[in-house]
């Protein structure tokens, strides 16, 4: 008996299954033998096929690569199984400092510390032990390290790149000086 090949589909979503971060389509054209427009084009389809059929999972676009996720529909369900008995939520002090990382990299700790008014290097360990920031080099002038956030970061926040965080001018309050008059 001569089995046949699976459908591209079918073999897009059989390695989508498997993944633990998002999969370019090079790689995955290059893994299925396929152009890349083609393959493109067959997991834009898949993620649109997903969606119109209201599914409890959703292909998504994110971190430069693509992965399946659970539908935003499901996401209150899926926490309650996730989360039930453990607590792994960041604390006000590391979201505030992962802000401070996301939109000022690559910085330093000490930048960092200045613009919270507080130390924050362990606040800054925790987050490079979750692997949402990573060391970036070090600063030419003080020698410091610079963190950045990781492919980890944009995969949670459901991001493809840096350029879809969301501005933070309508956030601020009316009457704030200058970050960098501050922190200098």
């Amino acid at each position: 008996m001569v089995s046949e090949e699976p459908s591209l589909r079918a073999s897009l979503e059989a390695v989508l299954l498997v993944v633990d971060e998002p999969v370019t389509e090079i790689v995955l054209a290059q893994l299925l033998e396929e152009p890349v427009a083609r393959t493109t084009a067959a997991l834009e389809e898949l993620a649109a096929e997903y969606r119109d059929q209201g599914r409890g999972f959703e292909l998504r676009r994110v971190a430069g690569g693509w992965r399946y996720y659970t539908s935003e529909a499901c996401a209150h369900v899926v926490e309650r199984y996730v989360t039930e008995g453990q607590q792994s939520r960041l604390t006000q002090a590391a979201l505030e400092t992962l802000a401070v990382v996301a939109y000022r990299q690559p910085v330093s700790r000490a930048r960092v510390s200045a613009v919270r008014g507080v130390n924050s290097d362990g606040v800054m360990r925790t987050l490079t032990l979750r692997g949402l920031i990573e060391d970036a080099g070090r600063d030419p002038e003080s020698q410091a390290t610079l963190y950045r956030t990781t492919g980890y970061f944009l995969e949670r926040l459901g991001l493809d790149s840096l350029e879809e965080l969301p501005e933070l001018a309508p956030y601020l309050p009316d009457e704030i000086n200058d970050i960098e008059d501050v922190s200098a």
